[in-house]
């Protein structure tokens, strides 16, 4: 009986001991899930009292610096720290180098013109070599006409042909047929109240959202202040390319965090955001889109008015790629009619002699060209000049 009571009284002793060891342990455990140092960049953000976040992210999206409590001295410098930015070439720059690079790669139009009028005799066979040269030149067939026409007359008049004389003769006809006289200048002046809005348009593959990119370092290196708006949301990679292009020149962009979200939401959120920064230029870029698909150009010209509901549009630029030839004529056509172009964009006039594009394209809207690139690197856009243009093509 004693035995019994004894082994009955080490048990009960035995389970009040653990008993008291079980909050301790209890409590260890959960310090132990407690974070004690910085946050990782996937670590989950902090709740608050209600079981909330304590920050959330709202559809769009606008990238600028943010402010941050520092934790140290040292922190205080980083964040003080401004970002490096790049500086743009002038546009003086640009220009310089487009055309040193136009001459060395798109002249086959200039010299194989220069070649055939300059021969000693010039009979029908050799008219037939013009037309074939100013046409695969993209120039137009009834471009080709005239120019031919004049140039038949011009050097019947002329008689002899030293080479001097045939390229003073062909720069004046190109020329004329570029047309000097178009006004080629960007609406991107601020008005009294609010920003000019700039919409970029093209298809698929064209160089929409790099030539908006461009741009902005255009505008940034003339002291404008900008701000770009993502509006290409069914391109998965579209709105994270824009921004860097901006980040690299201190631009912000107002984009959204949702896959496949309304443009036109976008756009508008863009310029409202421009409007309340009172900044000088909103850059919309669209997604690219195929001329014959009526359902996306329809959305097009949505984005376009529902933009319009708070701003003026000021510019629509059409971005084509000069490789393209009579394709991009047939865009353009198609373009114009849905969001009324203002302006052209060339693209891709590096290693092509396609740039007689530029006159069909001019002569069939009457909308000038007014930028044009010629490379990939990050300065290779400036503004479209008649003159510096045929004298690349001839030097």
């Amino acid at each position: 009986m004693n035995e019994s009571l004894a082994i009955i009284l080490t048990i009960v002793v035995g389970l009040a001991v653990i008993g008291g060891f079980i909050p301790v342990l209890l409590k260890a455990r959960r310090n132990s899930q407690n974070y004690t140092g910085p946050r990782d960049a996937n670590d989950p953000a902090s709740l608050d009292g209600d079981g909330s976040s304590a920050s959330s992210t709202g559809t769009l999206l606008e990238d600028r610096p943010e402010t941050l409590a520092p934790a140290s001295e040292t922190a205080v410098e980083e964040v003080q720290a401004a970002p490096t930015l790049e500086k743009p070439l002038p546009v003086e720059g640009r220009l310089v180098r487009l055309r040193a690079r136009l001459s060395k790669s798109n002249n086959a139009l200039g010299k194989g013109l220069l070649a055939l009028l300059a021969r000693e005799t010039i009979d029908e066979d050799v008219w037939e070599e013009v037309e074939e040269t100013l046409l695969l030149a993209d120039i137009g067939t009834d471009s080709t006409m005239e120019l031919v026409d004049v140039l038949r007359e011009r050097v019947k008049v002329l008689g002899v042909r030293s080479p001097e004389h045939v390229q003073a003769m062909l720069r004046e006809e190109l020329i004329k047929l570029v047309d000097p006289t178009m006004d080629r200048s960007l609406n991107i002046e601020r008005h009294e109240d609010r920003p000019a809005v700039l919409m970029v348009v093209g298809v698929n593959g064209v160089g929409k959202t790099t030539t908006v990119g461009k741009l902005a370092r255009v505008l940034v290196a003339e002291d404008k202040d900008v701000l770009l708006g993502a509006a290409d949301t069914f391109r998965a990679a579209a709105a994270e390319q824009l921004a860097t292009w901006g980040a690299r020149v201190g631009v912000p962009t107002v984009r959204s965090d949702v896959d496949g979200a309304d443009p036109a939401s976008v756009a508008f959120e863009a310029v409202k955001a421009g409007i309340e920064q009172e900044v000088d230029v909103v850059m919309i870029d669209t997604a690219g889109r195929l001329q014959n698909k009526v359902g996306l150009m329809d959305e097009l010209g949505k984005v376009k008015r529902v933009i319009e509901k708070q701003a003026t549009v000021d510019e629509v630029l059409l971005v084509l790629d000069a490789t393209t030839g009579q394709n991009g004529l047939t865009q353009a056509k198609v373009f114009a009619e849905v969001v009324n172009i203002t302006g052209i964009v060339l693209t891709k006039l590096d290693g092509t002699a396609k740039g007689g594009i530029v006159v069909a394209i001019q002569k069939t809207l009457g909308v000038p060209v007014k930028l044009i690139g010629l490379g990939e690197g990050a300065d290779d856009l400036a503004p479209f000049d008649a003159e510096n243009f045929v004298d690349a093509l001839l030097s």
